[in-house]
């Protein structure tokens, strides 16, 4: 397996990569690979930590992830910076494989060197923990405008930087991108090949 930076070229491969990825997992069809698409041309994106991954020998992209920046205000009105990452996705035929902690592991080494004090991530904390996530609370990082008493264990941070968010409470605020609607979805979905969307047990929406 081969991890590199993407490029314009890998766009619409990876938007499809994606779509697979996440059809009917966590709703019936899926957003994300709009959200990936969405991202491109976001000034929250950062470029440098899109990387996919690819089979070695048929140069097949097989994984791919993408980084934004999110904005921690404090309570006392401070900003400070701090990375975001996701979607990651990984063809169905190759999950379970660990191509996806490899892609992590690598574009988190990656953000480090670059100097990004600490990344935050939505997510199953049963998995994420594995990379050194904690939940956002430890920090006095709070979601959005959730009940701080009440715990969010999807929420988590890693800090790349010791010390980088000592000293601050407050929430995380999120890019924009993240969010769309069903119409842009319905409309996107029409530059893809069909697929039936389905309702499974588990599925959030």
């Amino acid at each position: 397996m081969i991890i590199r930076l993407e490029n314009s070229n890998d766009w619409f491969e990876v938007e499809n990569l994606t779509r697979e990825a996440f059809w009917n997992v966590y709703r019936p069809g899926c957003t994300e690979h709009l959200v990936v698409h969405n991202f491109r041309t976001h000034p929250a994106f950062v470029s440098e930590l899109s990387f996919v991954a690819e089979e070695e020998n048929s140069r097949k992209i097989i994984a791919h992830i993408m980084y934004c920046k999110a904005t921690i205000l404090s309570d006392s009105g401070e900003q400070k910076e701090i990375l975001m990452f996701g979607p990651v996705s990984v063809l169905p035929e190759f999950q379970r494989c660990g191509i996806g902690r490899k892609i992590i592991d690598y574009s988190l080494q990656k953000a480090k060197e670059l100097g990004y004090g600490a990344v935050a991530i939505t997510g199953n904390p049963e998995y994420y923990h594995r990379f050194g996530f904690q939940s956002g609370s430890k920090f006095h990082i709070y979601y959005a405008d959730l009940p701080r008493n009440e715990e969010a264990p999807f929420f988590m941070i890693k800090e790349l930087l010791e010390g980088y968010l000592a000293g601050i409470v407050g929430k995380i605020i999120e890019p924009d991108a993240y969010s769309v609607s069903d119409e842009d979805v319905e409309e996107f979905d029409l530059k893809f090949s069909p697929k039936i969307k389905e309702k499974r047990p588990g599925q959030l929406v």
